[in-house]
């Protein structure tokens, strides 16, 4: 039986996949104490493609990024379930940190980073207000539009 976060996230039309395996040498999550780091996670859907790839302000629009960054916080909770088993584990979403592929002159990374940053809320409620930083970067692996991590606490 799903616990109550899943069951909010189900009633949101997702249901978490398997996580994709790191692409090097980390782990996709490192438990320590009461915290919950997991690696970024680009926005890769369940299928393995990319929700939005390039550069934000240059051929990927607000909208695609707030979609991409959505499915990164997806993908975090699909690490997130892998490392606890249950997300009613978490006690709280104590950061989010985004990166955005963009163009020199790109200015809207926060509104993109936005798709984490709702989820989380939608999922978590008041737990899921949390402190945030947005990146806009030179590249992204594979040329994703946008790559999210996050920490955690847990019981």
């Amino acid at each position: 039986m799903a616990g109550t976060v899943e069951q909010k996230l189900s009633a949101l039309g997702i249901e978490l996949h398997d996580p994709r395996a790191p692409a090097a040498n980390y782990v996709g999550f490192v438990r320590t104490g009461n915290l919950l780091i997991v690696s970024g996670q680009v926005c890769y859907s369940p299928d393995g493609k990319l929700i939005a790839k390039g550069k934000l302000g240059a051929g990927v629009s607000v909208e695609q990024g707030v979609a991409a960054a959505r499915g990164c916080a997806v993908n975090i909770l699909a690490q997130v379930k892998l490392a606890l088993g249950d997300l009613d584990k978490v006690a709280r979403v104590v950061r989010l940190g985004g990166f955005v592929n963009s163009a020199p002159d790109f200015f809207e990374g926060p509104k993109v980073l936005n798709g984490a940053s709702d989820l989380m809320v939608a999922a978590f409620g008041e737990k899921g207000r949390h402190a945030r930083t947005t990146v806009g970067v030179a590249s992204l692996p594979s040329d994703a539009a946008v790559e999210v991590d996050a920490m955690f606490e847990v019981s």
